[in-house]
């Protein structure tokens, strides 16, 4: 008899009937398991049947994953993957609606078994989901979207549990049937709004897609490899045309041409001159980044010639290294597209541009590296500078993304309007946003200003009042206009005003002004319906305008002066200088509006030293006191 250890007890289930419960044997083959089982409840045909999992994502059982199989396990006899494939793809065809929703209700959740999925991939589904998302724009129904958004979240799924093998295969048969083509054009440029859940899945097909770059991100390169060593041949006789090649020129050496090359690739920008090989040993970014490189050069030749001579043409100090640059650039793509990570169940942010390109990563690499020498210039760096000039192309790229370009070009024009200018303008901003503001150090500067400020604006007002201003006589019913004046004394304790007999605008002296109001005797300030003259029945005429710009002082013994500002400026002046002179708030809105600027402008004064500087938000601990005070030198 077999050890207890290859005997599972188990229970089996089929609709309809009664469970079996059965000690499978492990070193049994499963196909005689399973016939065994089809003998009970006396189903033909065993062949189209296996078992798998009742509970959880119900996995099918193979050879393979036969040994998970626990005792007290309760599993299924289902139809084989090959035979459910099948019928469900004959089900995909129905005329029926709801037959088809159904069919990819039923192979979306399948898929998520790495045998079902194979099976699938076999039986050519690829071009069944093909032609699915392209017949979904065809349809008349409401349900239109949702086989769409099904069929994609099938790819998706085949994408996640088909066998590493077979993914790169998915990828090109993908591309050989244009299904990302046909998903830009039915889809997302379709003539419907797109949902949440075809919004999530687009962003998965993303992810899944950029994830097949992985392999070769995590792949270093063979410093002994020829093919490997001969792309980088390749591309420096892109860059400097092969008459230039020393093999080229009769007599030459090795050591000439190992000199020459030598040169070449420090034109190239690498940091192994020797040996570029090298530089391409760290992962990420592996071979990717070779790969980047060689798509550009013989792509994009004229931008890769124009990008690496330019350089080499510069001051040793001021090029920017095409080599270490590219390298670099293609670590960082990877890391803000997230190359290799699954994708998030919450998000949904797909970018239209990915989709209407069958190279988008080669081809946003080619964009980017142009922005990154764009970016040097305009910064005037030099090789000190690089991983500022690295952190400032981070940032123009990921300030662009949000905005969604829907094509590549779309992207390239924003990132022209985030130059380094631009970059700096926005930082500043975002430095003296709300957000900024909040963090206690900022607040506490900005409490230790705001008093400076306010003693500032106060003397400003004081200041104008000490000019004067003229105001209308109240109830002047004659053709021409009669004005008055007011100035405080230079001592501010004084308030002279007076009737003018000429022009309002004209200077005005002290000794013209024959009536006076000690500050000493003023009592209170009042505005509007308060004021003694917009109580009068005369008043009561008066417009909202007249009615905003009135104020009066009260003093002793009970007499009043009452005034109508010529502006909402002058009555706002009047209204924080008399508030001032009492020893009250200024309140009004210019106030604000003058407190907010100034304190801006003198917070952004003060910070300018700090560009680049992250402020703590608490400050740091105060040392312990010394043991001793020996160190101190006393002068004698």
């Amino acid at each position: 008899m077999p050890p207890p250890s290859d005997i599972v007890k188990v229970a089996i289930e089929w609709p309809g009937a009664n469970a079996q419960l059965l000690e499978i044997d492990q070193k049994r083959p499963l196909a005689s398991i399973i016939k065994e089982v089809c003998d009970g409840w006396s189903l033909p045909n065993p062949e189209y049947y296996t078992l798998r999992y009742a509970d959880g994502p119900q996995l099918y059982i193979t050879e393979q994953t036969r040994s998970d199989i626990k005792n007290g396990t309760i599993l299924q006899l289902a139809i084989s993957p090959s035979r459910a494939a099948r019928q469900l793809m004959e089900r995909t065809q129905s005329s029926s609606m709801e037959t088809r929703l159904d069919a990819m209700k039923e192979l979306a959740k399948l898929s998520a078994d790495v045998t079902f999925a194979t099976e699938f991939i076999n039986m050519d589904g690829i071009i069944v989901l093909t032609r699915l998302v392209e017949s979904g724009t065809k349809l008349l129904s409401h349900s239109n979207q949702e086989i769409q958004t099904y069929a994609i979240a099938l790819i998706n799924a085949l994408f996640l549990k088909a066998p590493e093998d077979k993914r790169q295969d998915m990828a090109n048969a993908f591309a050989q049937k244009h299904l990302r083509s046909i998903i830009l054009n039915h889809v997302i440029r379709g003539n419907r709004p797109i949902k949440t859940e075809m919004a999530h899945q687009l962003y998965v097909l993303q992810v899944l897609t950029f994830n097949l770059l992985e392999e070769r991100m995590m792949t270093k390169m063979d410093p002994n490899d020829q093919a490997q060593r001969d792309i980088i041949f390749e591309l420096r006789r892109i860059a400097f045309d092969a008459e230039s090649d020393p093999s080229n020129v009769p007599g030459s050496g090795t050591e000439k041409r190992k000199a020459m090359y030598t040169k070449d690739y420090k034109m190239l920008g690498f940091t192994n001159h020797i040996n570029p090989a090298m530089d391409f040993t760290q992962t990420p970014p592996g071979m990717l980044a070779l790969d980047n490189m060689l798509y550009l050069a013989k792509f994009h030749q004229d931008t890769y010639i124009r990008i690496v001579l330019e350089n080499s043409s510069r001051e040793d100090k001021h090029e920017c290294p095409f080599g270490r640059s590219a390298i670099e650039l293609t670590k960082m793509l990877c890391e803000i597209l997230q190359v290799g990570e699954l994708p998030n169940e919450g998000r949904n942010d797909y970018h239209p541009m990915f989709f209407t390109h069958d190279r988008a990563f080669e081809e946003l690499f080619g964009i980017c590296i142009q922005l990154l020498n764009k970016t040097w210039k305009e910064m005037r760096a030099t090789a000190e500078d690089f991983n500022k000039v690295m952190q400032v192309v981070r940032e123009q790229i990921t300030r662009a993304l949000p905005s969604k370009p829907n094509s590549l070009d779309q992207f390239k024009s924003k990132l022209r309007s985030l130059s380094y200018s631009e970059i700096l303008r926005l930082r500043q901003s975002e430095r003296m946003s709300q957000d900024d503001f909040q963090s206690p150090p900022i607040v506490e500067l900005r409490e230790k200003i705001q008093p400076e400020i306010l003693e500032l604006i106060k003397q400003q007002r004081l200041n104008r009042l000490c000019e004067g201003s003229s105001f209308r006589k109240i109830g002047n019913r004659r053709r021409q206009e009669r004005f008055w004046y007011c100035r405080l004394a230079l001592n501010h304790k004084v308030l002279h005003y007076g009737d003018l007999d000429d022009n309002p605008q004209g200077e005005v002296t002290f000794e013209s002004l024959q009536e006076k109001i000690p500050v000493a005797d003023i009592k209170a300030i009042v505005t509007g319906k308060d004021c003694p003259h917009m109580k009068e029945k005369s008043a009561l005429k008066q417009n909202k305008e007249v009615l905003e710009l009135a104020f009066s002082i009260l003093y002793d013994p009970d007499e009043t002066l009452n005034f109508i500002a010529p502006n909402k400026y002058e009555y706002c002046i009047w209204i924080d200088g008399l508030s001032a002179l009492l020893g009250k708030d200024m309140s009004s809105e210019l106030t604000k509006s003058d407190l907010d600027t100034l304190l801006s402008m003198e917070m952004k004064l003060r910070l300018l030293d700090l560009e680049n500087i992250q402020i703590p938000e608490a400050p740091p601990p105060v040392p312990k006191e010394p043991s001793s005070y020996d160190f101190v030198y006393h002068y004698g």
